[in-house]
């Protein structure tokens, strides 16, 4: 709260310092409401960050940038109802400065501390909870074990449990610590949920909900229509670039399946030469491997910097594809996953992105066992398909990018 205060007072205070006395005088109401507009914006953001932030792990990071959008949209739209003065660069510099102190105050205290659990010795996933290892566990071994130092309990919620665990795990709520259901906590230290059976988003449907997916859809086609013009120099320049790198097309084509099981052609820069007809089978030219040596000099650049995925805003604007979300697969990938992996074409449920959960988690992948992986992150981003784990991806995109990581 005291660094949201600093993040509200700073720039109203700097726009009255470096402007002359008579312009100060005139902006001294706009520089107030921008004051006290912005800590009430900021206030509302960290109410919304905490509840949204239910479980350790990815959600508190990924609540911060939506949090606080959301709480600066109210506040303006108060003001322009209001009409009350104030000061664009002061809001600005609050909401700026609200997202850069929570994300070092974040990574400084929550990102780099190890929590501490405490497990029950009745836990059926004792195991499973182990092998993670950002986290400390500690197993209670009795009911009279001190929990000192503890910050959560993870149990199996669904599981019948000794009448005396009962009332101590009651107890220990009643003290304030947190208790989680396991497979909660193990999806949200993970960011995976790994499938038995197909089991409800967080919305309680199998489908995520339409008061997102349909705004989002809207979105994705209005940034992409924008992108595209901006872009339009760089695309036409990249396009040059690799018609003179290899010989062949510029654009790669290649049939994957979308939306709800509906094949599509998608686009992309191509990275690869061209191979002659009947050299490899169609799954085994569908499969990029680690340093496969088609990939050309100019494709090694694009792949690691994404920019091989530009082309795709078209399949974005042809409402085939959206800018977040699990990435489409080749048709004939597919259907061997399909009859390889169980539940694998729940993921179609949601329209294939640019980039995605799995894509920032993961990378690239090709056999099966690593698509199995792959899956659980798909499934993960499905469960919780939301403007807060969108939020996330868009700034781990951003490193990926910067880093390259995953490419191939």
């Amino acid at each position: 709260m005291l660094w949201g205060l600093v993040a509200a007072a700073i720039p109203p205070l700097l726009r009255v310092m470096f402007v002359s006395h008579a312009e100060a005088e005139q902006g001294l109401v706009a520089s107030a409401n921008a004051f006290w507009g912005g800590l009430a914006a900021i206030v509302l953001g960290i109410v919304l960050i905490r509840n949204v932030g239910r479980y350790p792990g990815v959600e508190r990071a990924a609540a911060i940038i939506p949090g606080f959008s959301a709480s600066f949209g109210v506040l303006i739209v108060a003001l322009l109802m209001l009409r009350l003065e104030y000061s664009r660069w002061g809001l600005a510099g609050a909401y700026v400065g609200a997202i850069v102190i929570f994300y070092i105050g974040y990574a400084r205290f929550f990102g780099r501390r190890r929590l501490t659990i405490g497990i029950l010795p009745v836990h059926g996933e004792v195991d499973r909870l182990r092998a993670i290892e950002s986290v400390q566990w500690q197993t209670l071994n009795d009911v009279r074990d001190s929990i000192e130092g503890v910050d959560a309990i993870a149990v199996d919620l669904r599981r019948d449990l000794p009448i005396e665990w009962e009332r101590r795990i009651a107890d220990i709520a009643l003290l304030g610590v947190p208790v989680y259901h396991s497979k909660h906590l193990v999806e949200s230290l993970t960011g995976r949920v790994e499938l038995e059976h197909l089991s409800e988003t967080s919305y309680g449907t199998l489908s995520p909900p339409n008061t997102y997916m349909l705004p989002k859809h809207l979105l994705d086609g209005v940034t992409a229509a924008i992108a595209l013009v901006l872009l339009s120099p760089l695309l036409l320049v990249v396009a040059l670039l690799v018609r003179l790198d290899s010989p062949g097309p510029a654009i790669f084509r290649q049939r994957r399946i979308g939306f709800r099981g509906v094949p599509f052609v998608v686009f992309k820069f191509r990275t690869m030469r061209l191979e002659a007809p009947g050299q490899r089978d169609s799954r085994d030219r569908a499969i990029t491997r680690q340093n496969d040596d088609r990939v050309t000099r100019l494709g090694r650049i694009l792949r690691k910097s994404r920019v091989d995925e530009l082309p795709q805003l078209l399949n974005v604007l042809k409402g085939q594809m959206s800018l977040i979300g699990p990435r489409p697969e080749a048709a004939v990938l597919s259907s061997w996953y399909e009859a390889e992996i169980p539940f694998y074409r729940y993921r179609h449920v949601v329209r294939p992105g640019i980039t995605g959960w799995a894509q920032v988690m993961q990378g690239h992948v090709a056999d099966v066992e690593e698509v199995r992986s792959k899956l659980y992150y798909d499934f993960y981003y499905i469960k919780n398909f939301s403007l807060w784990i969108d939020s996330l991806i868009v700034l781990r995109t951003l490193a990926t990018m910067m880093t390259g990581f995953g490419a191939r």
